[in-house]
């Protein structure tokens, strides 16, 4: 059945939903957007915890480099198909809410699957499957509500920050219920059952995207090959810098997770059942961010929030580099919020805003490409082989994080340009001042 606001003629997108944050079409993207980061946050923070404690400690028994891997040529590998599976299918083949679905069903079979491995090539061969069917849809949701939404720079920080919640629930919520048996070996063996609840999870949302979500069809284009005009993007100074300085905050990222709640649970001390509360803070903080990011792109542009993202990456680490009390750490854990908020998704409102209209979907998987494929591979190797003190580790992610925004200051400069109704959708430009078309 249809969602659409509106009629539309075969062959186009339906009208978009309106500018309300209130409207049918944003609530249900909300649910969408609270599904897909409950399915990742359930898993992600405990399965380095469980990869490498011992079996007589609970755990899988892999080494630091296999447990890098795991976590980190999965998704790399994920990202890197992405444009040829979720981009391509989205726009070219299949309406964008279909492929999603698609996606998700598969892999939450996947998913209980990997609960019941425990040797190590096994384990990293399902990994690998399982991200190559969820990495395209984190860039698909974002594609999702972009095309639905009249003006995403207003409408999408807050229908984002209900993935916020969702990872933030999940991660906190399991762990504080599931894991808290006061059994060390059991709770570290429990943390399989966040594999099996996030399988489950997955099918239901695939069935929400295939009957609930509204509908998103391709757009027509002579261009055959998506992904192959959307890597032109990359012709265009803005678009190359903003990607080319996202791989090392990739890097710095995805190792921030490969660390953290081994660094919670062996340098501050804390119980892991409560390390899934103290990650979500940086998640519950996300929430204010995102209310204010609108407000904040519209004032300052895209390059000074881009530099305040990477900023926060470089106080919270340095922070870290204290190993001081717990509540410090937790408190500095409320920056992760200034960080995905201010870096992450300033990035995918760029690149929505740059992007042509008949290459959006593409456009977002190459640009995930680089901060979900590429990034996590480096991180995999840099994580393996930098110092194991946490105090050197947090304050060198601290000086790759300033070295960026530096970076940033010096050579950014940005080329959006303003949609007209031949795009097929309205994005009023970021800038007060016109800015140069796309060629």
């Amino acid at each position: 059945m249809s969602n659409s606001a509106t009629s539309a003629p075969p062959g186009h997108a339906p009208a978009p939903a309106s500018a309300s944050v209130f409207s049918r079409n944003s609530l249900l993207l909300a649910v969408m957007m609270f599904m897909q980061y409950a399915v990742w946050g359930l898993w992600l923070l405990l399965l380095p915890n469980y990869l490498i404690k011992s079996p007589a400690d609970g755990g899988l028994g892999f080494s630091e480099l296999q447990k890098n891997l795991i976590l980190g040529l999965a998704g790399a590998l994920g990202a890197v198909t992405a444009p040829f599976i979720g981009g391509q299918l989205a726009d070219r083949y299949m309406n964008a809410e279909r492929a999603l679905g698609m996606l998700l069903f598969i892999g939450g079979f996947v998913n209980f699957g990997l609960a019941y491995t425990h040797n190590y090539v096994p384990f990293l061969l399902l990994s690998l499957v399982y991200s190559v069917l969820y990495m395209p849809t984190l860039s698909l949701t974002n594609s999702v509500a972009f095309q639905n939404l009249t003006d995403p720079a207003k409408q999408f920080p807050p229908i984002r920050t209900f993935g916020t919640i969702g990872w933030a629930v999940a991660a906190g919520v399991f762990p504080a219920v599931w894991l808290g048996t006061g059994n060390a070996v059991k709770d570290t063996a429990r943390i399989a059952d966040s594999l099996r609840v996030s399988g489950a999870l997955s099918i239901l949302y695939a069935l929400y995207c295939f009957f609930l979500l509204p509908k998103t069809p391709p757009k027509p284009s002579a261009e055959k090959l998506a992904f192959k005009k959307a890597f032109g993007l990359f012709r265009q100074r803005g678009f190359m810098v903003v990607s080319l300085l996202a791989l090392p905050i990739a890097v710095i990222h995805m190792a921030f997770f490969f660390k953290f709640t081994p660094y919670l649970t062996d340098a501050v001390k804390i119980p892991l059942q409560w390390t899934g509360l103290v990650g979500s803070i940086g998640q519950y903080s996300e929430i204010f961010f995102f209310a204010i990011l609108g407000l904040l792109l519209k004032r300052l542009g895209f390059k000074a929030v881009l530099v305040l993202g990477t900023l926060a990456f470089a106080l919270r680490f340095a922070i870290f580099g204290l190993i001081q009390p717990w509540w410090l750490m937790a408190t500095a854990q409320t920056l992760h919020g200034m960080c995905y908020a201010f870096f992450y998704a300033t990035a995918f409102i760029y690149v929505e805003t740059v992007a042509p209209a008949d290459v959006k979907h593409s456009a977002q998987t190459v640009f995930g490409l680089i901060i979900l494929g590429v990034g996590p591979v480096l991180a995999s190797i840099y994580s393996s082989y930098v110092p194991t003190d946490y105090r050197t580790f947090w304050w060198l992610q601290a000086s790759i994080a300033v070295a960026v925004a530096l970076a940033l200051l010096l050579l950014f400069r940005e080329d959006a340009k303003p949609r007209t109704e031949a795009d097929g959708d309205i994005v009023p430009p970021i800038e007060s001042e016109p800015l140069p078309a796309v060629e």
